[in-house]
């Protein structure tokens, strides 16, 4: 008898389902993918106990031929790819051919199925050790509908793995998310033990598609949500990005697509970190929504069993253009700007309309102050220095005293996005009023990122300047870190570094950024080869200069307790209305906050 010996079919799929199948989430993955391969329009899912009793997908997509039904249930058998052009440019969900068999060998499966123009359905289900096929009569529309019963109830050590029905529904429900957020043009419905969980309707059109979004993943994500859509050189970027204020405790409302494929890549992660890397407080994570798009031949998505991870072909260039959007996205946020959702929830507004008790008291600017149009340019300049940003105060006064008389109000002014100033609260706060209601500025917070942006753009128009060291650094590196640097020396001049090779693993530090010549040299110089190495790029200096710059405008802001006269306040809140990324402080802290008329109504219990 030979030691080697073919597997029968049971079992075989059985290992493959190690792969497929991890708990009820997993195959309500491989089903909905299916589905909406098939073109359906509507999907419906039906769950007991968590999904380990059933798991149930009605669609009504293209269906599946009496012919083809045993086929379906069978190994390494598809219609969606035949050759290996296929292969390399992959535009379905699922193509591994896998899925069904699997969930068959660890579940009790009837897959019935119609297609158009046949007068009876049919239904396949697999029997016996060797899981042969048997196909029956059934009545059924055009469509497919998958039924799975009793998971792994021939596989008890791997029943034992799940854990409670509230836990693997929990997963199940997440699953159904992802997917239904990668559709929109599809209807779906989830009901658990006879419940119906979600009735998502068909999205046609923006109102509708911010409304599931918003039941997806709740009215605060839309209401501080930046709508998103750029496209460049055969690739697009569209959906929604949440603003900065808008953080997590824990990366647990990111949803990435690549050609409608939910996946997790570490060249998406990096640029969407590097996009909101000065504005995030620290330790918290950003919420989107975002969409992908490109040649299916530029991304392998046939790298993992699960399919979650996928390759880009040109990594350079996918980061450069996911981070820049996602950057200039942010940047262009302003005081006043409208939000990714005017309808988040079927036809209920983010800011209701006033009520007519509450239209009498719209505010606007009282007479003698100008009237106002967006900022041109960025005001009046706080210098290129520490001493100059400094002295706020100073130069706001100077402005003040050049230009004494205010031109007079016009008969239909126009209030500015954060309004006008009345009051400083306690030295630290501005109050100022709007026409939504109260506005509420920490000034330092606000100034601080106001400096720090003029000292960005000043410092990137000078460029890096370099500072030659006394006496040289030499470290030793491998000899494939030697090559690189020798190879490509105007990576490390255009960041500021000379760099040359003094041996076959030895590199000499001639000049460093002159702002960080304090620095530790040879620790920077490792880990910019590091990243170079690894992802083809390095933000670490401008990281550094960064945190440097950063130090400097907060060192150089107005402070609490100090007393700025109305013109004062007024011209800081024009600057915040001209300034990127005014919304947030250096360090991610919120800058303003509006408390709308609504808002003040309900503090006082008017109209109760």
């Amino acid at each position: 008898m030979t030691k080697i010996q073919l597997l029968d079919s049971r079992l075989a799929n059985q290992i493959a389902a190690g792969e497929v199948v991890e708990r009820p989430a997993s195959v309500l993955k491989e089903l909905l993918e299916n589905a909406l391969d098939a073109g359906s329009e509507s999907i419906s899912v039906d769950v007991e106990q968590g999904g380990v009793k059933l798991v149930r997908v009605r669609d009504n997509g293209s269906g599946i031929g009496r012919d083809d039904l045993p086929l379906a249930l069978s190994r390494h058998a598809t219609s969606k790819i035949r050759g290996l052009d296929d292969l390399e440019a992959i535009g379905t969900l699922g193509f591994r051919g896998e899925a069904l068999a699997a969930i068959s060998s660890v579940s009790r499966l009837t897959l019935a199925s119609n297609v158009e123009g046949e007068a009876e359905g049919w239904q396949v289900q697999v029997e016996g050790r060797d899981m042969a096929p048997s196909v029956t009569p059934a009545g059924h529309p055009r469509g497919t509908t998958v039924t799975m019963r009793d998971l792994f109830f021939n596989t008890p050590a791997r029943r034992r793995f799940l854990r409670t029905e509230k836990t693997e529904f929990n997963h199940l429900e997440e699953v159904f998310r992802r997917i239904a957020l990668s559709e929109f043009n599809t209807a779906f419905r989830l009901t658990h033990n006879q419940k119906v969980i979600h009735q998502l309707p068909a999205g046609l059109d923006d109102t509708l598609r911010a409304a599931r979004v918003a039941k997806l993943c709740g009215k605060g994500f839309m209401e501080q949500a930046i709508p998103v859509d750029v496209e460049r050189d055969g690739i697009r970027l569209h959906g929604w990005m949440g603003l900065p204020t808008f953080s997590r405790s824990q990366a647990d409302l990111q949803y990435f697509y690549v050609n409608g494929r939910v996946i997790r890549d570490k060249v998406v992660s990096h640029a969407v970190r590097q996009a909101y890397a000065d504005v995030l407080y620290h330790g918290r994570h950003p919420a989107y929504v975002l969409f992908l798009e490109l040649d299916p031949a530029q991304v392998d998505v046939n790298v993992h069993p699960t399919k979650h991870e996928v390759r880009f072909r040109e990594q350079r260039m996918v980061h450069g253009f996911l981070y820049s959007s996602l950057h200039r996205a942010i940047a262009e946020v302003r005081p006043g700007q409208s939000l990714a959702a005017s309808v988040v929830d079927e036809g209920e507004s983010v800011m209701p309309a006033m009520e007519p008790s509450q239209a009498s008291m719209s505010l606007s600017a009282p007479a003698g102050r100008p009237s106002y149009s967006p900022p041109a340019g960025s005001g009046f300049s706080y210098g290129q220095g520490l001493r100059q940003a400094d002295a706020y105060g100073a130069l706001v006064r100077s402005q003040v005293a050049e230009n004494p008389g205010m031109p007079p109000a016009s008969d239909q002014e126009t209030v500015p996005p954060l309004g006008y100033a009345v009051a400083q609260l306690h030295g630290i706060f501005i109050l100022a009023e709007n026409q939504q209601g109260l506005v509420v500025v920490d000034m330092h917070a606000a100034h601080e990122r106001i400096t720090y942006e003029r000292l960005k753009q000043s410092w990137s128009e000078d460029k890096v300047r370099s500072q030659p060291l006394l006496v040289p650094v030499s470290l030793a590196v491998s000899s494939r870190e030697a090559d690189f640097a020798e190879q490509q020396p105007e990576v490390f001049s255009r960041l500021g570094f000379m760099v040359e090779r003094a041996g076959p693993e030895t590199l000499v530090v001639r000049e460093v950024p002159a702002m960080l010549r304090d620095s530790d040299s040879e620790a920077m110089v490792r880990d910019v080869l590091s990243d170079l190495l690894a992802q083809g790029s390095s933000e670490r200096i401008e990281q550094k200069l960064d945190e440097l710059l950063s130090s400097m405008a907060c060192h150089g802001s107005v402070r609490a307790n100090r007393r700025l006269t109305l013109p004062e306040m007024n011209a800081l809140l024009r600057d915040m209305e001209a300034t990127e990324r005014s919304g947030q402080c250096n360090h991610g802290r919120p800058t303003w906050t509006q408390m709308s008329l609504k808002d003040l109504d309900r503090l006082f219990m008017r109209g109760q």
